[in-house]
């Protein structure tokens, strides 16, 4: 069945253009309330997070009007990280979880994420039910006059998701002394991450902590960290942590305004949780982008690599069915099941800093623990809506060659973004000079194939 709605991380666009319209979502929330009312007479639950952009004003009602003419209760709860909704989701005992958030992206984009009641992405299979019932007859999913739902805002889920999160922090650590530079990126976590950092004990410096509906993700956050090295030097932290829209993901800076992403901190907490014996695994869950260099240093803890296709629900996924407690992407999702049922950037950047405090050293000696292989990463953007450029014979012509010429000496990598008109080229390999000359020879062809489309 063929998805024409859902795409890796949910439902995502333009914002007042399809599939993004106060349409859509009065009918996911329609659709989805059928879906997860089950038969008994119980008042069922949904309850709502969004970020800072201005669409989700209008999103959000849209949804509370579906879901409430489906004949579930809603509860709002206002600006609030994605995992913070997936926590309450379950806190709260929802019978569904919903984020208005289109992650990283500029506020012109928004976006729908659905939880289950037990906190997690909901399945390929239940949003191809959701679809199917999302274009039916709208009046086929509507509750009786007396059985309609009703809708509240709820004022501590803030408070909640800040003593949720401060208490995976090691007990007798304190943050005292750290001065610590917090970019929420103009997003979901601009009031609750500089209150959790402080509240641990930090001093805490912020960016990026005034929304206004449109600056979300503008020239800051974990996508665009020039800000964050600025503040960092200016102030001389100790370290510089930036989320990005809606908080599931994290980039870190160190003293010296040097970047650490992902596939490093992965490395630090598999490293220091092995030696604690807090793996549930000898091994860890990322994606297929993720730096050969963390495979090799992996391997020298005696540790296993498991990669997926990309996408922190795959990851998730991955970890649930072969027992991992830790898992993420490049890109700063970093995903620790003990706590959390998907990426939490606030979440992971204390378990880093847990690292530090323990260590009494600088960011800089304990965060860089491996040197990646050469790796290039190019994105070719086509038309929303245009031909996709993949199918196009001298692209898949190209990407043949390119894997010949890298056979044993690399990988590539090249696939379309789900959740943005674009198209990902990625090569990796000991000798850059000849990942950088593959990349090329595949970026021409797609660019190409692009215009023609």
């Amino acid at each position: 069945m063929s998805r024409t709605y859902f795409g890796t991380d949910g439902i995502r666009g333009t914002a007042n253009r399809f599939p993004m319209t106060p349409e859509v979502a009065m009918r996911v929330g329609l659709a989805a309330g059928k879906r997860f009312m089950s038969a008994d007479d119980r008042r069922h639950l949904v309850v709502i997070g969004k970020d800072t952009r201005l669409s989700g004003y209008m999103l959000e009602p849209a949804l509370t009007a579906g879901f409430t003419a489906a004949g579930m209760d809603v509860v709002l709860f206002g600006p609030l990280p994605t995992p913070a909704v997936a926590m309450l989701t379950r806190s709260l005992r929802a019978d569904l979880g919903v984020m208005l958030s289109a992650s990283h992206n500029k506020f012109a984009d928004n976006g729908i994420k659905l939880f289950g009641p037990d906190g997690y992405k909901l399945s390929d299979q239940d949003e191809m039910e959701i679809e199917a019932l999302m274009d039916g007859a709208l009046d086929s999913h509507l509750a009786a006059p007396d059985k309609l739902g009703r809708a509240r805002r709820i004022d501590d889920a803030q408070a909640r998701y800040v003593e949720i999160v401060k208490a995976t922090f090691p007990k007798g650590l304190t943050l005292k002394g750290l001065r610590i530079v917090i970019d929420a990126a103009n997003g979901a976590a601009y009031k609750v991450a500089p209150v959790a950092l402080y509240e641990l004990g930090a001093e805490v410096i912020k960016i990026g902590v005034e929304p206004d509906g449109f600056n979300i993700n503008l020239e800051v956050g974990s996508t665009d960290t020039r800000a964050l090295k600025d503040a960092v030097l200016k102030y001389r932290a100790d370290l510089g942590i930036a989320l990005d829209g809606d908080a599931d993901r994290v980039a870190i800076v160190d003293e010296k305004g040097a970047s650490i992403d992902g596939d490093q901190l992965m490395a630090l907490i598999a490293k220091s949780w092995k030696q604690s014996g807090a793996l549930s695994k000898p091994g860890i869950v990322a994606t297929v982008m993720s730096n050969l260099g963390l495979e090799r240093y992996l391997k020298s803890l005696s540790l296993k690599l498991e990669r997926t296709t990309v996408g922190d629900r795959y990851v998730t996924e991955a970890m649930r069915a072969k027992g991992y407690n830790v898992g993420g992407e490049q890109s700063g999702h970093i995903i620790l099941s003990d706590f959390s049922t998907t990426g939490d950037g606030l979440l992971a950047a204390l378990q880093v800093l847990a690292v530090i405090v323990q260590s009494g050293k600088p960011a800089s000696e304990v965060c860089t623990l491996f040197e990646p292989a050469p790796q290039v990463l190019e994105n070719v953007r086509y038309e929303r809506g245009a031909k996709d450029p993949m199918i196009a014979q001298t692209v898949q012509d190209a990407i043949k060659a390119g894997e010949e010429k890298l056979n044993g000496k690399g990988r590539l990598l090249v696939r379309k973004s789900g959740t943005e008109p674009l198209v990902r080229i990625m090569a990796e390999g000991d000798d850059e000079a000849l990942v950088r000359a593959v990349i090329a020879d595949v970026k021409t062809a797609v660019v190409a194939a692009a215009r023609a489309a």
